[in-house]
C-alpha cells in the first residue's frame, strides 16, 4: 500500500526547499487562508477567497486569478492529511467531506522536517496517471511550484 510520504517517480513530481522558519509559521503558511493566498501561486497570479478547512475532509479551495483575468476555480476540494507541522494534503478529487468529484487533477501533499535552517518542505503533485503528469509538467510545474515556495519562504521568514 502506498502512503502519503511515499513518491512514485512515474505519476509523482515533487520540489524540495529548505525554508528559513520553523514548521510551526509554514504550517500556519499552508493553513491559514489569509497566509496562503500571499504565496501559493506564482506573482503575477493571485489566490483570493480562499478557504481551508485543515482537518480529514474539511474545504481546500484557492480560486486562482491571472493578470489577463483569467479565472482557475474547480470549486472546493478536500483536506486529506492535516498534521500540525508535519503534513498537509488535499486534492481536487473530491470536495469537501470526501465526496466524489469528476475531473480530478491532481492531489497536493506538502511534507515538513524541522531542520537546523528552518523547515525542509517536500512538495508533489500526485496524478492518476503519466499523461497528467506529462501535462503537468509541460503546464511548468517546476518554475510554478517552485516560485510559490520562494514565495512562500519570504512570508515564513517575515512571520
Amino acid at each position: 500500500m502506498m502512503r502519503i510520504d511515499e513518491f512514485n517517480p512515474e505519476t509523482d513530481l515533487e520540489i524540495t526547499r529548505v525554508i528559513g522558519a520553523s514548521p510551526a509559521v509554514v504550517w500556519r503558511c499552508l493553513t491559514e487562508a489569509a497566509l496562503l493566498e500571499r504565496w501559493f501561486c506564482p506573482v503575477p497570479w493571485q489566490v483570493r477567497g480562499a478557504v481551508i478547512e485543515a482537518e480529514p475532509g474539511g474545504i481546500f479551495h484557492t480560486p486562482m486569478y491571472g493578470p489577463e483575468g483569467e479565472v482557475q476555480d474547480e470549486g472546493p476540494g478536500c483536506v486529506l492529511v492535516a498534521e500540525p507541522r508535519r503534513a498537509f494534503a488535499f486534492s481536487d478529487a473530491m470536495g469537501p467531506g470526501f465526496r466524489p468529484r469528476d475531473g480530478g487533477f491532481m492531489t497536493g501533499v506538502y511534507l515538513l522536517e524541522a531542520v537546523e535552517a528552518g523547515t525542509r518542505i517536500v512538495a508533489r503533485a500526485l496524478h492518476g496517471d503519466v499523461a497528467t503528469k506529462e501535462k503537468h509538467a509541460e503546464m511548468g510545474f517546476e518554475l510554478g511550484w517552485g516560485a510559490a515556495l520562494d514565495q512562500l519562504d519570504a512570508l515564513a521568514q517575515g512571520i
